[in-house]
């Protein structure tokens, strides 16, 4: 009976995840609305996919299994570090940078800050590291199906893996915004729904002091294990730190996407920062009480040195949805299964963004139009799944799986914070760091949970020690070679008549001047107004600043991509008379102005405006982001960014009709 309850259910929850994916296929027109939703998530939507990534399988399994193994402390210890030091941490310290810097993916960014080699091998080794991720939740979603179920775990693997590629497939970033919203809801109905009929049946903290060995739930595990402080292995508050916030957050394209499809660095930072709220309250802290109520008063059914069962404390939610009735305990398994088809479908897209952008258009076709860009990003995510698929049977289970994946994403995270904060760092110090912590740790995987040959972890974890050998390697490599000319000693941010160069300018850079001096000032606006890769933006971008034509913000942070025309910039370009000089010093062209005065007049017929002008997703973006800066116009819209026009806007229109 509670299978077939289970299965009707679980048809239907699949059932709705593709539908999404039909029904958001129409906002599909280009490889950048697939991967990037052409940068018009809001607030409340960016908030429930960031949201959705949390709410996975590992938190499903890791929360309650803290509070088993060490205590509800260290349980919530783990949710906090997670929730601050990585979600909200990352978007104050990163937002504003990574989205006015203008790179899609993490690894365009660091061939942006250093080179083409960097590029290439943190593209690579993050398409392995997403999929392992993927894999990892895949397999942790298959393992509580069948621990309810009983079922064929390679069929249920099968048919999960099938229901992501999917939905994923059809419409990418825009059906797993759809479904994240879904996911979530159900999240936050069924987990504090769980707790509460859990403290209803059997009481609070005094009936689980009561029943827990030792007497306080809060202070150890049911073994009286507590959790470390700074120390090297695992588990301890250090590598909470280290691995699920540098690696897992700091160092992951799929975060790095989820600032860079925002409307605005506003956005992003807002919607990271309520995430990790919502996060830690209605996910990771019941999950972790519901863990204690598991230990407490189920604790026999978990095997040794729990009790005399056979189940693993992260299959504490599994073994709770068992003892409910067969419609309400199905409800809580597909709880667990929507935590893990969320955050699956998002690496699974974030491995193919990286897939896409960073390795076919860079390295295999870097001449293709839009319409085979988008049709090789759907093929791709198929290959994707074919990788995924093979690291499903990766020795040793989910636990392995999140160690596998980390070796790939701690670097690129070291990469990220000195490329922003270090002018003088350089790509030999990125090349170098990058490569010795990801083979180190990538052979110590291999010889200690493979081979079990030599168990590293026994004396500092993996994921800490490829940070340590990233961190030092990078700093020490990057003070033998040379850097960019901003990082030179002697470097002046603030061009004179003695400090540049002569430096001759093509038509990259005209455009670029012309945009500048209309007020477009961050490096978004310009990449994506010119539809490039921040590769041929960011080199024309050091060509103007060299030459005086323009000026940083500042050398670093996202000051370092925040720009200004020069009197000689303005020089260099044909100057403008009557009307059309007024608008520039307001902000405006021909095209915005006509863009302002369809949004007064007739909203309807903006889509109709945009096709007769050839604006593409992401030119609008652009186009948007500075009418917006200037006050000219407010963006709206929970999923379709909607305009709606200021006064100053309509006083705009009226004084140049």
């Amino acid at each position: 009976m509670g299978n077939a309850v289970f299965l009707i259910l679980f048809v239907i929850f699949c059932a709705i995840l593709v539908g999404c994916g039909v029904i958001s296929k129409r906002w599909v027109r280009e490889s950048s609305d697939y991967i990037l939703a052409g940068r018009e998530i809001s607030t409340f939507i960016n908030m429930i996919g960031v949201c959705a990534i949390g709410f996975a399988g590992t938190t499903v399994a890791l929360a309650p299994g803290f509070a088993i193994q060490l205590g509800l402390t260290a349980s919530f210890t783990w949710g906090i570090i997670y929730g601050i030091c990585g979600l909200l941490l990352f978007a104050v310290l990163f937002a504003n940078f990574i989205r006015r810097c203008g790179a899609q993916t993490l690894p365009e960014y660091l061939e942006m800050r250093y080179d083409g080699k960097v590029r290439s091998v943190v593209a690579i080794t993050s398409v392995v590291g997403m999929a392992g991720i993927l894999a990892n939740n895949i397999v942790s979603c298959t393992n509580a199906i069948a621990g309810y179920t009983k079922w064929n775990t390679t069929v249920i693997m099968a048919v999960i893996f099938l229901v992501i590629i999917a939905f994923t497939f059809i419409s990418g970033l825009w059906a797993t915004t759809l479904t994240d919203f879904f996911q979530v809801t159900l999240g936050v109905i069924i987990v504090p729904t769980t707790l509460i009929l859990l403290s209803q049946k059997y009481g609070w903290f005094d009936a689980i002091n009561a029943a827990w060995p030792g007497g306080n739930v809060w202070a150890a595990g049911l073994t009286g294990a507590t959790l470390p402080g700074a120390v090297p292995t695992y588990p301890s508050v250090l590598n909470f730190i280290i691995c699920f916030a540098a690696a897992l957050v700091w160092g992951n394209n799929y975060y790095w996407m989820k600032i860079a499809n925002c409307r605005s660095e506003k956005v992003a930072r807002k919607s990271f920062i309520l995430a990790a709220i919502i996060l830690i309250v209605v996910f990771c802290i019941p999950l972790g009480i519901m863990g204690a109520y598991a230990g407490a008063f189920l604790g026999d059914a978990f095997a040794a040195p729990y009790g005399s069962g056979a189940v693993a404390p992260t299959g504490a939610h599994g073994l709770i949805a068992s003892t409910f009735p067969a419609l309400l305990g199905s409800f809580v398994v597909i709880g667990a299964v929507a935590a893990s088809i969320s955050t699956a479908s998002t690496s699974a897209l974030g491995a193919s963004a990286v897939a896409t952008r960073d390795i076919y258009q860079r390295l295999v076709n870097p001449k293709a139009d839009t319409k085979t860009a988008l049709k090789a990003s759907k093929w791709i995510m198929v290959l994707i799944g074919v990788l995924t698929w093979v690291l499903c049977l990766f020795p040793g289970g989910p636990t392995y799986l999140f160690a596998f994946a980390n070796c790939w994403l701690v670097p690129p995270a070291i990469l990220l914070g000195l490329g922003a904060i270090w002018p003088r760092f350089n790509s030999r110090g990125a090349i170098c760091g990058a490569l010795a912590g990801m083979i180190t740790m990538a052979v110590f995987t291999l010889l200690g949970d493979v081979l079990k040959i030599i168990t590293v972890n026994s004396y500092i974890y993996l994921a800490t020690l490829g940070f340590l050998v990233t961190l030092i390697v990078a700093v020490l490599a990057s003070l033998t070679g040379k850097p960019k000319y901003y990082g030179e000693s002697g470097w002046e941010r603030v061009p004179t008549a003695t400090n540049r160069k002569d430096v001759k300018l093509d038509d990259t850079d005209r455009k670029i001047l012309e945009m500048i001096r209309l007020g477009h000032c961050y490096m978004a606006d310009l990449t994506d107004a010119l539809g490039v890769d921040s590769k041929t933006s960011g080199a024309s971008i050091e060509n103007l600043d060299q030459g005086g034509y323009i000026v940083r913000a500042g050398l670093s942070g996202s000051k370092f991509y925040t720009f200004s025309i020069t009197e000689k910039g303005l020089a260099a370009l044909p100057g403008l008379t009557g009307a059309e000089a007024e608008m520039a010093k307001e902000g405006l062209n021909p095209l915005y102005l006509g863009l302002l005065k369809v949004v007064m007049e007739n909203p309807e017929n903006q889509a109709e405006y945009i096709q007769k002008n050839g604006i593409k997703s992401m030119r609008m973006s652009s186009i948007c982001s500075h009418l917006t800066r200037q006050g000219y116009i407010i963006e709206g819209g929970l999923f379709k960014r909607k305009l709606r026009i200021t006064d100053k806007g309509a006083a705009a229109v009226r004084k140049y009709a």
